[in-house]
């Protein structure tokens, strides 16, 4: 199951952690058929005394058996190209379990016809020792039909459920001529509707599903056919998604979120093992404890370029002291706010860049402190815009680390990476030992970066951007003189950057994969605006933009024109 690895040390989480408890391997199925008004789904409700989602409407399936994944039990049923062990094991075990739970039964006969509602009669429907139906099947004649199956999605239970499972979610056609009928211990009112139909009923609290379900209704409800949708499995043999959501609070109530939306990787970071104790709401009052050593605080400049505001971050703890990064505008009851939050103890104040809602709080913030910390980072550039001049009292070097110690308490230490293209004097920061990249408006959560010449450049973003994904790669520690003449050699460690923090949004997870998406998204973007300047020789920016940016909101293109610009200086260059 993709998740973040964490490499947050053990002395740095918030909260401590508690045991997970192991998945069971399951297996759903997703019945199909055409209805009237298009796709419609099986769904049946679960008994009120059940274990797990108690009077809740789901697919048929259940736990997999031992006999589900048996050599002999495999070899009696077809395995198409393409289709593994496991897959044949969750296929089978769907098979039984929709056998069991709704009397269906997918299933040849030898003479290759499916299975009728009369060959249904002869099994009897027992879920005591699942060997029993295989045998059943084989004395009648019967092949389950595991080569009719596709698999559409796996899901993992939540880590901080007592009890989880690691579902298959199948689909198949409902085999003609059979009727469902529930076998009313486990599974109850079987119904077929549309996917549409299902969540509406939902939304007005009258359909009780719970989240994998609900999730899967939302994917499959564009498809208008059932065979539309077994067709999109079978071309890619691998679930389409994969996901083991994450909780936390949100406007007062619990909600998930997969592996591709913008909290989940923040609730990696906040909560490793699970646990429902973060609170997602933006505020500008109160800092938002990452980690024990980075605290966030976002200044009150929510707006169109700013989201829900700028991120400045604190790292360090009470015995280091701290470096604050990105101070944000000079508002006051911000500024407070940080030198409050590190107790006066603030040894350095970094800016990314020099824009005007990351740097001009640097100085009123320096004047709170005594002594007065270093203003850090890089002189703003020859075309930055008036409201983005900026000067430190330091310039830090790219590769450049400082680092924040004290007797007997860990150290935290941040390493500069020089990032032009967002603006010329860019930098990003690297939390070493905890895997951490302090992003900027380098990348951001939920959206592009605008790059604005002339100060602003895409090829150096775009170089920046591999930069980014090598550090995620590279070991943080080259081999010392000493270790090359013992001979000893040092272990690469494979992406040694695990989360993103952006100066605007969530923390972003899956960091390489991240940056790397953000780089595709980019040249997809500029192969666009290629395409509308051969179409258009002739035509204005705004033609181009107006062409390149059809799949963006029209509201959107006046900032949309900036980062065009970028793209066709470069591709002018490159020509």
């Amino acid at each position: 199951m993709p998740d973040n690895r964490n490499m947050t040390r053990a002395s740095q989480l918030n909260h401590p952690p508690q045991a997970t408890a192991s998945p069971t391997p399951a297996s759903t199925v997703l019945w199909v058929r055409d209805g009237p008004q298009g796709l419609e789904v099986l769904m049946t409700r679960r008994s009120e005394s059940a274990r797990f989602a108690p009077g809740a409407y789901v697919f048929p399936g259940g736990v997999i058996d031992a006999a589900d994944a048996d050599a002999n039990t495999h070899a009696n049923a077809p395995q198409r190209a393409g289709q593994s062990l496991a897959d044949m094991t969750d296929a089978l075990a769907g098979i039984r379990e929709s056998f069991e739970e709704m009397g269906i039964l997918l299933a040849r006969r030898p003479d290759a016809s499916w299975a009728t509602q009369a060959d249904c009669a002869k099994i009897k429907r027992t879920s005591d020792d699942s060997r029993l139906f295989y045998q059943a099947c084989a004395s009648l004649g019967l092949t389950p039909a595991t080569d009719q199956l596709h698999t559409l999605a796996r899901w993992t239970t939540d880590r901080d459920w007592p009890r989880r499972f690691d579902v298959a979610f199948l689909v198949a056609c409902m085999p003609a001529g059979q009727t469902a009928i529930a076998d009313e211990k486990e599974q109850f009112e079987p119904i077929w509707i549309r996917p549409t139909d299902a969540l509406n009923r939902w939304a007005a609290g009258t359909f009780f599903i719970i989240y994998p379900t609900i999730k899967t209704l939302e994917r499959i409800q564009g498809f208008a056919t059932a065979q539309l949708l077994i067709n999109e499995c079978r071309a890619h043999e691998e679930p389409l998604w994969q996901s083991c959501p994450r909780g936390a609070y949100l406007q007062g109530k619990d909600v998930r979120f997969m592996e591709h939306e913008s909290a989940f990787g923040e609730l990696a970071l906040t909560c490793p093992d699970g646990q429902m104790l973060h609170h997602l709401d933006w505020q500008f009052e109160q800092p938002v404890a990452l980690q024990k050593n980075v605290l966030r605080l976002t200044a009150p400049n929510p707006g169109f370029m700013t989201g829900p505001g700028t991120n400045s971050y604190l790292v360090g703890d009470p015995h280091t002291g701290f470096i604050a990064i990105d101070p944000g505008p000079a508002d006051a009851a911000h500024i407070d706010r940080l030198w409050r939050a590190a107790g006066g103890h603030i040894t350095a104040i970094i800016c990314t860049h020099s824009h005007p809602d990351h740097s001009p709080g640097a100085q009123p913030l320096q004047a709170l402190c005594n002594p007065p910390p270093p203003i850090l980072g890089l002189t703003s550039g020859p075309h930055a815009r008036a409201n983005s001049q900026f000067t430190p009292d330091r310039t830090l070097a790219d590769g450049e680390r400082l680092t924040l110690a004290a007797p007997g308490h860990d150290s935290h230490t941040l390493r500069v990476i020089h990032t032009p293209g967002h603006a010329s004097n860019h930098i990003c920061l690297v939390l070493e030992e905890d895997g951490l990249l302090f992003s900027g408006d380098h990348v951001l959560n939920g959206s592009t970066t605008v790059i604005d010449p002339p100060d602003g450049n895409m090829d150096d973003y775009l170089r920046a951007l591999d930069t980014l994904i090598a550090a995620c790669e590279s070991d943080s520690d080259s081999d010392s003189d000493s270790d090359k003449e013992n001979n000893k050699k040092k272990t690469k460690r494979a992406d040694i950057i695990d989360f993103i923090l952006p100066a605007h949004g969530y923390v972003i997870g899956f960091a390489k994969q991240a940056i790397a998406q953000l780089k595709t998204h980019r040249l997809q973007r500029e192969a666009k605006i290629r395409a509308a300047m051969q179409a258009l020789p002739q035509g204005s920016v705004d033609d181009w933009v107006a062409h390149a940016y059809r799949d963006v909101p029209e509201r959107l293109w006046p900032v949309a024109k900036r980062s065009l610009l970028a793209h066709v200086a470069r591709i002018q260059a490159l020509a």
